[in-house]
């Protein structure tokens, strides 16, 4: 209590009873508080000096009241205003500013709506709430800003989040802030959800999830989920399909409760329809279950041991499932391969080796499938093998022993040669073929036109022969040696016994004489590797020694004599049955510079002469076929302008008879027009004395009935006009003329001049005349 009776200090915990005189009410003032005791009439309060005593600092609210006025000292703040109205889901937020009843200074509250606020000068409005419209399939994420309890009474430390799901409007409360709206993701039967648990707690289903666990929410759960506080979403998962013809190895499957199986595997076949659970994986994808024809097999190999049926299978152990059949493999076996039956024609064939044993052998002419412990072997060539046999294969076209190659080596391979497939060769006709087989250590000749196959040891020779002009070694590349006959050209350069250098262009046709039966004679055309440069030099050495023998001038009249003298009829070489039968001379040019120039000129000027002679006799004969043309042309003006002067004469002729047909058929069209127009004249004279002889005895007619009219108009006293009568002719009687005459056709009446004679017309208009009388 204060020392003034009328200033009452209430204490927290503490209230008094308070009478109202003039009501007779009693209330209760609760502290802490400092009440005033008023007056009945509440009048201000004066000091000694008659002042007012004000409250300096303070504030006070007036509402409805009389009107009221300001004491010296008291001041007006703001404006009369309306009270604030707060609406339906709204609120507002308020603090108190000093301590007054059960509120202390910085508390804070809402005053929920519909209501009218009545402000107070302890309370300061904050801000006015609104409340948060939660739609279906959406939640509001709410954190508290110190501990509290929410509206559903459950105790939310500092820093907490949660999710409201109820539907409808929802005014957050004091200690409450909106942190988002979260939608719901929606779940179907080809779509799931994959969670993470940021922290341990049990979601909305029930299950408690610890941290960092995942799972999976599906159709079977719900159909929208709501992800809470401490879920993550980690992705969308897609409904894995599998058809009847489908199955698919799933690695580190999920057991009943949910935990990962890792290392294991769970095979699944169609139909079927799952979700990957969190931690599995396809280890393959979807695959297809194998079809197997009757010509198809699977090469199996166990990954380890397990029961196949009645077997028991071994890791590592291999076998083969042959169709036809539908197979799914379990996850104990690994599919090598799908093999089929090879279909080999009777020149076709493949490597096969066994994987036991090693050995490699050759499958010709069958259709084969190979065994489980079998393998196609891939059988290697030469390069240069590789390049032939390819050029042969694009190609198609067997090149002789001694074709020039133009591009220099051997042409690059076009397509790849299957290894695993039998080698063959064609051996062209009139060619041999050695092969020699390095297990057994012989060759074999194979003459053509033959098919050549390779066995796994076996490989060909290759002949390297000498080509170009002069000849150049290992230019051509072969497997068929050519046996002949053929030719080879080649250039020696030889000294006469003058000293005089030539360079000589020569051919030599050759053949080798082999007896294919004899495998000895057969093998000897293969003992020298270079048979063509062989030849070429020994043939060489003997053409140069008989040069040397003669002169530039001997050997320039009788070269042919002399080197088929050097070589003969015949040159045999006993190491490979080579045989040289004949040389050609293409062509013979001195080496010396000098000499050649010489010989040059003196060739040009046999040339010169040669080609003055041809071209004097060329312009004679011109000339004389000049002169021949030009007597024809004469000849030949002569007769075309008497043929002229012909035609000339004719068309004179038919221009004379034209004039006198024109000149006789237009006198004769103007007599008759002459005629005619008389015969007109003449019947239209007469018609005209016709009209005027009907018209006088038409007016004597008219006379007597005017003076029989003036009789009888004399008679009844009604006098007849002296005039002529004007009655219209058609009321004459008819007479036959007059009908005869109106049944043709009326004639203009002929004025009483006489007649206009007729104009002499012109030929033209006689003519006219003529033509419209007719």
């Amino acid at each position: 209590m204060s020392r003034d009776p009328n200033v009452i200090r209430i204490k927290p915990y503490h209230y008094i009873h308070v009478l109202d005189n003039n009501t007779n009410v009693t209330r209760v003032e609760v502290g802490p508080n400092t009440y005033t005791r008023q007056d009945a009439k509440n009048q201000p309060v004066f000091d000694g000096h008659h002042n007012v005593k004000v409250r300096f600092g303070d504030e006070e609210i007036r509402f409805e009241q009389e009107p009221f006025p300001l004491y010296p000292g008291e001041l007006l703040r703001g404006k009369v205003s309306a009270l604030q109205v707060v609406g339906p889901d709204a609120a507002l937020r308020l603090r108190a500013i000093r301590d007054f009843e059960d509120k202390v200074a910085g508390d804070e509250w809402l005053f929920r709506g519909p209501a009218t606020y009545k402000p107070r000068v302890e309370v300061q409005v904050v801000e006015i709430i609104r409340s948060t419209i939660v739609k279906p399939n959406t939640a509001l994420k709410l954190r508290a800003r110190k501990a509290a309890v929410d509206s559903a009474g459950t105790k939310r430390e500092a820093g907490e989040e949660w999710l409201v799901r109820t539907v409808g409007a929802y005014l957050p409360g004091v200690d409450e802030e909106i942190v988002q709206t979260v939608p719901a993701k929606v779940l179907t039967d080809k779509k799931a959800l994959h969670l993470r648990a940021t922290k341990t707690f049990t979601d909305v289903y029930g299950t408690k999830r610890k941290a960092g666990e995942e799972w999976l929410v599906t159709l079977d759960d719900a159909e929208t989920h709501l992800p809470d506080v401490y879920e993550e979403v980690v992705g969308e998962v897609r409904i894995t399909t599998l058809s009847n013809r489908q199955y698919t190895v799933v690695l580190d499957p999920l057991d009943k409760n949910g935990h990962p199986q890792l290392g294991l595997k769970h095979l699944r076949v169609g139909p079927a329809s799952f979700f990957l659970r969190p931690g599995e994986r396809l280890e393959a994808g979807i695959q297809n279950i194998y079809v197997l024809a009757a010509e198809e097999a699977l090469l199996l190999r166990s990954r380890e041991a397990y029961q196949d049926g009645a077997l028991a299978r071994k890791p590592g152990d291999r076998w083969m499932i042959v169709g036809p059949c539908d197979y799914v493999p379990p996850i104990e076996v690994d599919v090598l391969e799908t093999r089929r039956s090879i279909p080999l024609d009777e020149n076709e064939g493949i490597y096969v080796r066994d994987l036991n044993t090693g050995k490699v052998r050759a499958v010709i002419g069958e259709s084969y499938m190979l065994k489980a412990d079998e393998e196609l072997w891939e059988k290697q060539l030469p390069q240069v093998v590789e390049d032939l046999l390819s050029r042969e294969r694009t190609s198609g076209e067997v090149r002789s022993a001694t074709w020039s190659n133009a591009r220099g080596g051997v042409q690059p391979a076009v397509s790849a040669r299957d290894k695993t497939r039998l080698v063959t060769y064609r051996a062209p006709h009139g060619a041999a073929v050695q092969i020699y087989d390095y297990k057994e250590k012989k060759a074999r000749i194979v003459f053509g036109p033959e098919l050549v196959t390779l066995g796994p040891e076996e490989q060909f020779t290759v002949a390297d022969l000498s080509g170009d002009v002069p000849k150049r070694p290992n230019v051509i590349k072969s497997l068929a040696l050519q046996l002949g006959p053929d030719y080879m050209t080649d250039i020696v350069t030889v000294e006469t016994a003058d000293h005089a250098r030539l360079s000589l262009k020569l051919s030599y046709n050759w053949h080798f004489e082999v007896d294919k039966a004899n495998p000895q004679s057969a093998a000897s055309i293969f003992r020298v590797p270079d048979f063509v440069g062989d030849g070429c030099k020994a043939i060489a050495s003997r053409v140069r020694g008989a040069v040397a023998q003669a002169s530039f001038d001997d050997f320039h009249k009788m070269s042919s004599d002399v080197i088929r003298a050097a070589v003969r009829n015949r040159f045999f070489f006993s190491a490979n049955h080579l045989v040289i039968t004949n040389i050609d001379i293409q062509s013979v040019e001195p080496v010396d510079q000098r000499t050649r120039d010489s010989l040059q000129k003196s060739v040009q000027l046999a040339i010169e002469i040669t080609t003055k002679s041809q071209e004097a006799s060329a312009k004679h004969e011109a000339a004389r076929l000049e002169q021949e043309a030009k007597g024809r042309l004469e000849r030949q003006k002569i007769n075309d302008e008497a043929e002229a002067e012909k035609a000339r004469k004719s068309l004179l002729q038919l221009q004379a008879q034209s004039a006198a047909v024109e000149s006789t058929g237009q006198a004769t069209a103007e007599a008759k027009a002459r005629a005619e127009a008389a015969q007109i004249e003449g019947e239209a004279a007469v018609t005209m004395s016709k009209l005027k002889a009907q018209s006088t005895k038409i007016k004597s007619a008219d006379s007597s009935s005017s003076r029989r009219s003036s009789s009888r108009r004399s008679t009844t006293a009604r006098p007849w006009p002296s005039s002529r009568s004007t009655r219209p002719e058609s009321w004459l009687p008819s007479s036959p003329r007059s009908s005869r005459r109106s049944s043709t056709p009326s004639v203009p009446r002929p004025s009483r001049r006489s007649p206009r004679p007729a104009p002499r017309c012109r030929p033209s208009c006689s003519r006219a005349w003529a033509s419209r009388a007719s």
